[in-house]
């Protein structure tokens, strides 16, 4: 598996929520389960139904926790605070496109990535048109909904 870029941030919350997985939701499944099997049809609910989403619920926080310990496994964690000259990984970069006033953006990689907060991936359109490029330089960036320019004002 490739390494997964994270903040220190983002490595401690995906180990907080691994954490929490682990010690208190597998448990609450187990005990969920437990009462299907034990027949919880008295209180008016399908036993097999609710074994069966017991069932369901344990598979999904099993392979969450899968996806978890992998990708913590191969994280790179990102130095904050460093200087870029050029856009990378870990870089705050404020951008700007025709029209609208400047947005700032740190990247990350796909795992951490919230456009809301201003994070965005390395994979993304945008990222991938920003990677190695410097301030000053004007990029075009392919995006599924159709092309468009940015300028990048600020490497940081």
């Amino acid at each position: 598996m490739p390494p997964s870029f994270l903040t220190q941030k983002g490595y401690q919350r995906l180990q907080e929520e691994l954490d929490n997985l682990r010690k208190n939701k597998r448990q609450e499944v187990a005990n969920r389960l437990r009462e299907a099997m034990e027949g919880a049809g008295d209180m008016g609910v399908d036993p097999d139904a609710e074994y069966e989403a017991a069932k369901n619920e344990q598979a999904f926080v099993e392979g969450r926790i899968q996806e978890l310990e992998s990708l913590l496994a191969n994280a790179r964690v990102i130095r904050e605070g460093e200087k870029h000259e050029v856009v990378g990984v870990g870089a705050k970069v404020t951008i700007q496109e025709d029209g609208n006033g400047p947005e700032e953006y740190t990247i990350v990689g796909p795992a951490e990535a919230n456009p809301k907060e201003g994070l965005i991936s390395n994979e993304s359109p945008l990222g991938r048109a920003l990677i190695d490029k410097r301030a000053g330089e004007i990029v075009k960036v392919e995006a599924p909904g159709g092309s468009f320019t940015v300028h990048i004002l600020k490497v940081e």
